[in-house]
This record gives structure tokens, C-alpha cells and sequence, in this order.
């Protein structure tokens, strides 16, 4: 079938929205009409072509209702409102012990541009293959994906708010809820307050977290993390924030980094660049650790449900991060979102789908 959606073709160039073929689900796949796609700041990366081959559909935080179901799928059915998440492979030890956002196929399921079964399902009109990102690539009008993408989400909520939930906000609130699972005595410092930080922030909130300390450059994005649940702010222009942690839980914090306590954790999220340390000093003299998490450690077919019903309870309130943009404002969305205009763009694609 033919589609409409934004491809990046060349590293580091705009968008082109073209018509695109897409092939029919199979056995195990599920046809989504897209009605909304949240933006990730790990599709800038992938616009690079750095760890996608181009040319590529990106986006991976897609919001739809199911057209389409193969022979082998019975979790959802045509009609559903469903978020599209993560690919994972399903039968690797960490898959199978309930930690499909460590997949040990993760990278190569997400980022080298085939299908579960090594296959393309996208090509442009010359037959020439389309990488797939994240197994879904949502920024397009329809999305072929293995089921292990799809999670069926509530109908009685704003289909087109809930597409961050299949990346940027699970990493953020993920981490906090399914991997830390702090104590409500422990302290926790945030460092950077965009949407993976304030879905962090958010969780530490409804774990009842004692001290959740936000670190950001921005004053209005610190503002947003105090409404949310932040006990305190730092601007790290104005302050050392090692000194000003330090200041407000003298023994340092549970989690985060050059501010913890002994025995505390930094965990990392996201794509970044490099990091120093002394080992001696900074890790093995007080016994800290550093981890690395992806995906929040997150079965997305149970967590992002139960964000779900925290949104609906109040107590996730995703709503107050987004801004909507027109299909048409593809590129406009990059620069805004680089220049912290907005803190968790979503592109409306089909925005009546969700009536």
C-alpha cells in the first residue's frame, strides 16, 4: 500500500515527506494508522545516519489505531488504540525475565533498519529499501510492526498525547520506578529537566521520594520541574550545583552524579558523549556505582498501561510538556526542540483519528 511519510535520505539534511510503498503485516505484525508520533532527541541522531543506514523513516514514539492484524496476533485487534514502543527480540534471557528494555538484540532490532525477520516492509517507488527505526519508524501515515511494539492503551484518553510514552517519558519515569525503586528516605539530583528528566521527576513524585533535586540551565524548565514534583531547583549558571546538592542533603544524594552519597548510584540515560573519572577516587574509595539504562528497564506491554492510569489519576501529567505541530512542520520541530523552545514536540499525522 502506498503512505505518506517524512524521509530522511541524505546525513543531516531536512526532511522530505514522499509516498512510500509499505507492505502488508504478516503473520505477526500489526498495520497502524498513525495519528500522532512524539519527537526524541535520538531522531536527530538518527537523521545523521549514524546509527540508522539512510534513507530512513524516523520516529519512534507513535500513537494509532490498529488496521490490521496478522494470523498470530491475539493481544490486540483492529479497532484498539494502540502506543508504539521499543523493538525487542522476546526470547533472550533478559526478555524472558521481564526486561525486554535490556534486550540483548536491542541495537540491532532499533537501529540497523530491518524488520524482526531481517526484512524491509518500507521502499521507495524505485524498490529501493527504506530503513525501519526502532522497528516502527512512525512519522508516517501508516506503520507495519511486530507485535512486540504494539501495546494496547485505554480508548478513554487522548490518543494523541500518549505517543511519548513508547520512549522518552518510559526512559525517564522507567528508571526511577522499575530500576532505582528508591526508598521514600533516599535523595535523588536531575541532572537536565527536558522530558526524559521531568518524567523522572514525575515518577520520584509517586514513589514519595524525600528529596528530588532538579539541575538545569534553563529557569523555566526548573519552574515546570517544581509544579511537577521537584522538592528543589538548582540553575547550575548561578550555582555550583555539587555545592548547592551538598548544601540541601549534607551526606550527598542517593542518585546521581559528583554529588552522591557513599554507596550512591549514577545512572545514565540517553546518548551522550564521554565521561573522566578518577576510579579511586570518585567510584571505589566510598563504594558508588554506574549504571546505564535503556528504556527505563521497561516491559512496555505493563508499564506504559500503568502510566496510563497515573495520567488518568493525576499523577503523570504528561500533558503540561507537549507542544503540537502540523505534519507539514517537520524540520521546524528539530530546531525547536534543539533550541528548548519546547520541551516534548508531538506531530499530529492524522489528529481526527482519535475521535
Amino acid at each position: 500500500m502506498q503512505i505518506k511519510a517524512a524521509v530522511a535520505i541524505k546525513p543531516n539534511t531536512d526532511l522530505e515527506i514522499q509516498t512510500l510503498e509499505l507492505d502488508e503485516p504478516n503473520a505477526n505484525e500489526v498495520l497502524v494508522k498513525i495519528a500522532s508520533t512524539g519527537f526524541c532527541h535520538t531522531d536527530i541522531v538518527g537523521r545523521s545516519g549514524a546509527t540508522t543506514p539512510l534513507p530512513v523513516v524516523l520516529r519512534h514514539e507513535g500513537a494509532g489505531v490498529v488496521q490490521k492484524v496478522g494470523a498470530n496476533v491475539t493481544d490486540v485487534k483492529v479497532g484498539d488504540h494502540v502506543v508504539l514502543s521499543f523493538s525487542y527480540c522476546g526470547h533472550c534471557y533478559n526478555c524472558t525475565h521481564n526486561h525486554q528494555g535490556l534486550c540483548e538484540n536491542f541495537n540491532q532490532l532499533n537501529f540497523e533498519g530491518k524488520t524482526y525477520d531481517d526484512t524491509h516492509r518500507l521502499h521507495l517507488d524505485d524498490g529501493t529499501p527504506v530503513s525501519v527505526f526502532f522497528g516502527q519508524s512512525s512519522f508516517s501515515t501508516y506503520v507495519t510492526a511486530n507485535v512486540h511494539n504494539i501495546v494496547k492503551v485505554d480508548q478513554d484518553v487522548d490518543l494523541n498525547l500518549l505517543g511519548p510514552l513508547g520512549c522518552g517519558m518510559q526512559t525517564g519515569a522507567g528508571t526511577v520506578l522499575n530500576y532505582i525503586k528508591p526508598a521514600p528516605e533516599d535523595a535523588i539530583a536531575v541532572f537536565g529537566v527536558g522530558a526524559v528528566g521531568l518524567a523522572a521527576i514525575m515518577a520520584a513524585k509517586i514513589a514519595g521520594i524525600k528529596h528530588i533535586i532538579a539541575i538545569n540551565r534553563n529557569g523555566n524548565h526548573l519552574d515546570l520541574a517544581k509544579e511537577l514534583g521537584a522538592t528543589e531547583t538548582i540553575n547550575n549558571t548561578a550555582k555550583d550545583p555539587v555545592k548547592a546538592i551538598k548544601e540541601i542533603v549534607p551526606r550527598g544524594v542517593t542518585y546521581a552524579i559528583d554529588s552522591l552519597a557513599t554507596a550512591g548510584e549514577c545512572v545514565l540515560l540517553g546518548v551522550g558523549g564521554d565521561i573522566t573519572l578518577n576510579l579511586m577516587d570518585d567510584i571505589l574509595s566510598e563504594s558508588k556505582k554506574i549504571s546505564g539504562v535503556v528504556e527505563g528497564d521497561s516491559n512496555p506491554q505493563e508499564f506504559i498501561p500503568q502510566l496510563v492510569k497515573y495520567y488518568k489519576q493525576g499523577k503523570f501529567p504528561l500533558d503540561k510538556l507537549v507542544k503540537y505541530y502540523d505534519f507539514a512542520d517537520i524540520n521546524q520541530i528539530i530546531a525547536d526542540s534543539t533550541n528548548g523552545k519546547v520541551i516534548k514536540p508531538i506531530i499530529k499525522i492524522d489528529p481526527e483519528l482519535a475521535k
